[in-house]
This record gives C-alpha cells, structure tokens and sequence, in this order.
C-alpha cells in the first residue's frame, strides 16, 4: 500500500468513526443539526471509500485499452461523491423546513452532544491535512475532494454547535433546523464548485491562461515562427500535452530537434512532470526565388533591384527591397510600378507587407537582377 493509499484509508477509518458516533447522538438526543451531520459523515465515508478504491485503480499503468492511464476514475469518483452529497442534502433541507414551519420536535442537549461535535472537528482538522498534504505532494484530485469534504465539515461542525448552544442556553428552539439549514447550504456550495472542477477534468478542458503562458515561453525560443495547436488534458495526477509548432524552415535537422527539446523543457517548467509530444513543421516561407521570379516577369519596367529580404511577421511576412528606377522616370510612373509588383507580390504571399525603395539608377554602380 502506497501513501495515497494510506491516507485514503485513514480517511475511511475516519469517517467511520465519525459516523457512528454522531448517529448514536443524534438518535439520543434527537438532534436534527447533529443527524444532519451524521448524514453528511455517512456520505464522507462512501466518498472516502470510493476515494481509497479510485487512487488503487487510478495507480494501474497504461496498457492496451487506456493509453493514458487509469486517472480518469478520480475525476468519475469525484463526481458521484457531488451527487451523493446534493441528494442528502436536499434530504436534509426538507426535514429542516418541516420543523421550521410547525413541526417541531423534543431535542436533548447535553454534554454528549457538544462533545460529539468537538471530537468530530479534532479528527476533521487531522484528516484534512493529511488528504490536503498528500493531494499535494502527488497531485492527486480525489484526495483533494476527500480533503475539501473533511475541511467543509469542520464548518459544518461549528455551525451545529451554535445551535446548540442557541437551543440549549437561549430557550430557541428554532436554532437546531437553522443549523441543519446552514450546513446544508455549506455543503451544497462546497459540492457545485467540486462539481465544475470535476466536470471541467472530465471534459479535458485546458487549464485557463495556459495557451498564453506557453507562447511567452516559446516566444524567449530561436527558431519557432508560431504555435499552431494545443491540447491540454489530464488523467489523474498525469497531464499530457500535444502541441504543433511551425519553425523556420531554414533549420537544419539537429536544430528543430534541438528547438524541440527545448519546448519540451519549457513545458515542464511550466507543468512540472508533464507529459509533452512536440510536432514541429517546416513553415512555408516564400523564398528569394519565388519573389525574383516575380521581379524578372516584369524587369523591363525598372533598371534593377538589390538587398531583397523576406522577414516573418505576426502571421505573415514582409518583403523589403530596394527597386532602382531610370534617372528620367517620373515620379508617377514609379509609384505605378511599385504598386504593380506589390500586388503581384501579395498575389503569391497573401497578407503580406511589402516594402519597396526607390533609387534613381545614377546612385547605385552596379544593379543586381
């Protein structure tokens, strides 16, 4: 037995313990707020025993039928714990509002019922740290659930007390189903938000601002022009990532295996113990030829052109050159010129800026074609 296993299980023992000793209470004093959370511990104990078996099976390693693991089971067990608690709530709240509106029954309070109450806070306090401490330290969702039941329970606990106290001290006999009521709404609050995580995990949603973390990182990279996809998911306490890049296409073979390495880094440090599959691409910069192919289509409207360069920009490029004119062209001659090639340039290169400088031919010695 592992320690996730461990801990587990003491929070089984645990909420065995629990259980039994506020429902012989509750029973005794007829204590609606104490049966609440006996109820609420009864649930605890089905959660923490679904909870020990979800991280045995959640330990199993992939095989051929689940080729990302086992993990899955936490987040499925952490579901069914939300059902769970909501069902006994609702229980809980309608008994509540039946003794609210008239049907009020005899409660004993005693010092039975304030110990049970504080006995059951001491082993919350030491059971949630021990869940929350583990979940941690192995990033493990269905000890964290186990962990956020016993932490809401300590509430729960307190607020039952006040009631009691209102009961016993106060003569208000409203106090016990108010209690009931609160810990309930607590409950009930604790389980949507267990419930949206769980769901989010179930449906392999990415974790937010993740995307963004991950183009600043790749953008302190050499060589990577942009990342195409991403796909985020989890099992269990394992988190996979597939990523496409595109990297400039002037890189030899070691080098984009050398950039995707250093993604691969740059993912762990971001998702320590990540399990990352780096596609890369070769990006479909237009080369020198294809944009002097263009110039010789129409090198009998201008002299010559030099220093053509093709530079990625945002998602797509911009194309400098310098374009060298007869000394006797006219202005508006020129400018017509420049728009032509820079629209049958932007005809082979969608989206792109283009950059053109004019020189008179008497400035330059030798132009380039």
């Amino acid at each position: 037995m592992n320690e996730k296993q461990r801990v587990a299980f003491v929070s089984v023992m645990g909420a065995i313990f629990l259980t039994g000793l506020k429902l012989v209470v509750g029973l005794v004093t007829n204590s609606l707020g104490i049966l609440a959370e006996a109820a609420h511990s009864g649930l605890d104990l089905v959660a923490a025993a679904m909870t020990f078996l979800a991280v045995k099976i959640s330990a199993k390693p992939a095989d051929k039928t689940h080729h990302f693991g086992h993990g899955k089971i936490e987040g499925f067990s952490a579901f069914i714990e939300v059902l769970l608690l909501l069902l006994t709530c609702g229980f809980i709240v309608y008994k509540a509002i039946q003794r609210l509106t008239g049907q009020m029954a005899e409660v004993e309070v005693n010092i039975y019922s304030f110990g049970v109450m504080g006995i059951s806070i001491v082993v919350d306090i030491i059971v949630s740290r021990l869940l929350y401490r583990a979940a941690r330290k192995h990033k493990s969702q269905a000890l964290e659930a186990d962990g956020l039941h016993y932490a809401s329970d300590i509430w729960s606990s307190a607020v039952v007390i006040v009631g009691l106290v209102g009961f016993k001290f106060f003569n208000y006999p409203l106090a016990d189903p108010m209690a009931a009521l609160v810990v309930s709404v607590l409950v009930i609050v604790v389980s949507i938000r267990l419930a949206i995580r769980t769901i989010h995990v179930l449906l392999d949603a990415a974790p937010a601002g993740l995307r963004e973390k991950l183009e600043e990182a790749l953008g302190q990279l050499s060589g990577i022009e942009s990342l195409n996809s991403l796909r985020v998911r989890h099992s269990g306490t394992s988190t996979f990532v597939d990523m496409r890049l595109t990297l400039d296409s002037g890189l030899s073979f070691v080098e984009a295996h050398r950039t995707a390495s250093a993604v691969e880094q740059k993912v762990s440090e971001i998702i320590p113990g990540a399990d990352a599959l780096v596609h890369v691409n070769p990006s479909e910069k237009p080369s020198v030829k294809t944009i002097s192919n263009i110039m010789k289509e129409h090198q009998a409207l201008f002299s010559g052109y030099h220093d053509l360069d093709i530079i990625r920009h945002q998602d797509s490029y911009l194309v400098n050159m310098h374009l060298v004119m007869a000394g006797d062209s006219r202005v508006e001659e020129a400018h017509e010129v420049c728009d032509h090639l820079e629209q049958d340039i932007k005809g082979m290169v969608p989206g792109a800026i283009v950059n053109i400088h004019i020189e008179p031919a008497s400035t330059v010695d030798k132009p380039k074609n």
